[in-house]
Parts: C-alpha cells; structure tokens; sequence
C-alpha cells in the first residue's frame, strides 16, 4: 500500500510517499480501506515543529471502508463505511493522560495511508448523507467544535457565539451554532471570506485587519452584553480581546494557538468577567456519536475547501501554511 511518511526529519519537504505491507487484523481488529483524510492544523505542527518520534505517518482524520475483520468483531462488519477516532482509547468519561496519548498522527502513525489497522473500538460508523471527503473532517475538527460547544458550553438557541477565523473548527462552530438557534459573530482579515461565512447563516461579521481592537464590535453587536460563547484559535494574540468580549460568567473554549503560544494577562480582567476559559481537546467516542446523529437530523455537510491526491499531500500542507483556505482541506487517498 502507498504511505505518506516523515521519515527521518520533520518538514513539509520531507513528506514522503512510500509503499507500506498491508497487515490483516487480529481478534478485535479490523482493517480500514481508507478513502480520504483531512488536515488540522495539529498536523502541519507535527509536520514542521517536530513534536513526535519520527518515522511517523501524519494525520488524524479520515474515512474508509471496513476491509476485513478479525476474530471477535461485533461493533462494524465487513464494507461499513467509518471514521477512525482521533484519540484510539478515549472512548467515554473525563479525559486521562493514558487516554491523551493514543492520538493517530502522533504518537500512532495517522490517515494518509490506504489501509489502516485499528482496534474494533476505535472506529464509528458515519452519516450516510455524507460524502467520503466530509466525513474525512469529522474526527478533529468537527468534534472539537461539537464538544466546546455543546458538551462544555451547554449551547442553546439564543445563545450568542464569537467565532475566530473560518479553518475547520471555526466553521464547524459556525454550523453547530445556527443549527442550534444561536446567534454567531465571525472574525476574519478577509472580506471574501466573511462573505462565504455570511453564507452560511454568520449574522455579524467583523474583519480584525481594520479592527484589531474588535472587541468593540463584538460588544456593539451584542448591545453591550457580550457573547456566551467564545471559540478562541488564536491564542497569545487574541485571548485578551476574546476576554473583553465575553458576557459576564460566559464560556472561552481554548482551542488553538494560530498567533502564538505565551501572552501576558490581567488577572484582574479574568475576576471581572467571571468566564470560564476551557482548554478543549477533541473529544471522546461517545461525543463523537451523539455529534454524528446531530449531523444526520439537520442535514449538516461539512465544508471541504480543496481536494489533492496523496500524490500532492506537500501542496495540501502549504495551503494549510498560507492560511488560504476556508473550511478543511482534504487528501484523497485513492487518487
């Protein structure tokens, strides 16, 4: 089978196509056929930072196609359509350091593979109005946002969210948040790219190119209130503003780090807001499902940016590193 491998030194240069032996599954595994994998911005950090033991096959979301099984399976059967889970033994409950360190992509070889073997236990069945290149950006991103949100926001209609940016987290806050009868606030430097959010239900837009203190348009938007819900992926850069724009006693789900990794806060501003600022990463099996039925019931489709051949995964990363997309950026690993 063909294989996209860091081998001996981190880079996007040095991704690498390779041909792996395909091994059949033992009792309780199966093996996935895979059809399409997406990129989070987890894996251009691994890629380029250099975090996991090399050699390492990247990636963490994805979707395939349930080849074989071995003896014991009872949780998928042979042709199912699934999505491998991001972390392989985080299946249910609060997470765990045990838990956290079964992540596909690193520290367990990821996606951008043709044929993976996995526990039973680490994959789920999927929506069936989805296509493969959808469901591909399920594992992280969807589920990030679905768990941020939902699970530890306790979102509900009328809700207000601030969301940062337009990358796969952010839009698929974007699209949980209308789907639950919130009101959603999108940032961006990038007119066109607000305009598509607008699209998509996005009822106040703010570029941060001309308001780099946009904390006043989010607390204009909300009458002075703020908002209950802030998906925060900037990180150093941005959290102080994401503190002025929450509601008194709101929700900051802590997600990424786009501006950097360390900032200087005023506790002060932390006491005054009385928000709850969460680190959030990914979720368990149980979230996954319940956000798969959610999916299905209001016919949500995931928004796919572009498509590249596992041929083409180094041209898939450097759009990722440009920042040009809008929504996930896919490998389609038959082609």
């Amino acid at each position: 089978m063909r294989a996209i491998e860091l081998q001996t030194a981190n880079g996007i240069d040095n991704l690498t196509l390779v041909t792996r032996s395909v091994i059949q599954p033992g009792p309780g595994q199966v093996l996935v056929r895979m059809s399409a994998a997406s990129l989070n911005y987890r894996d251009y950090a691994t890629v380029t930072l250099g975090q996991m033991p090399l050699p390492l096959v990247p990636c963490s979301d994805g979707c395939g196609f349930i080849e074989a099984v071995g003896s014991g399976v009872r949780r998928v059967q042979l042709g199912d359509r699934v999505a491998p889970l991001f972390f392989q033994g985080w299946l249910s409950g609060a997470p765990r350091p045990e838990l956290l360190g079964t992540a596909l992509g690193g520290p367990i070889d990821g996606t951008l593979q043709e044929y993976m073997l996995l526990s039973e236990q680490g994959v789920i069945r999927v929506p069936e109005h989805l296509t493969d290149q959808e469901v591909s950006t399920l594992p992280c991103a969807g589920l990030t946002a679905w768990r941020a949100l939902v699970v530890e926001g306790g979102l509900k209609a009328g809700d207000t969210v601030l969301v940062q940016g337009t990358g796969g987290v952010s839009i698929f806050a974007l699209q949980f948040a209308k789907a639950h009868g919130a009101e959603v606030i999108v940032t961006s430097s990038s007119d066109v790219k607000l305009e598509r959010a607008r699209a998509l239900g996005a009822d106040h837009l703010i570029n941060y190119a001309r308001e780099p203190q946009w904390s006043s348009a989010v607390l204009s938007a909300t009458h002075g209130r703020g908002v209950d819900h802030v998906i925060e992926v900037g990180g150093a850069n941005t959290l102080a503003e994401s503190l002025k724009s929450v509601r008194l006693g709101g929700h900051i789900a802590l997600i990424g780090v786009l501006s950097g990794y360390v900032q200087s806060l005023s506790i002060p501003e932390m006491f005054r807001t009385n928000a709850r600022i969460q680190g959030v990463t990914v979720g368990n099996r149980d979230q996954f499902e319940d956000m798969c039925r959610a999916l299905a019931q209001n016919r949500i489709h995931p928004v796919v940016d572009s498509a590249f051949p596992l041929a083409q995964t180094r041209e898939a990363f450097r759009l990722m590193e440009s920042g040009g997309h809008f929504g996930k950026i896919v490998v389609d690993v038959n082609a």
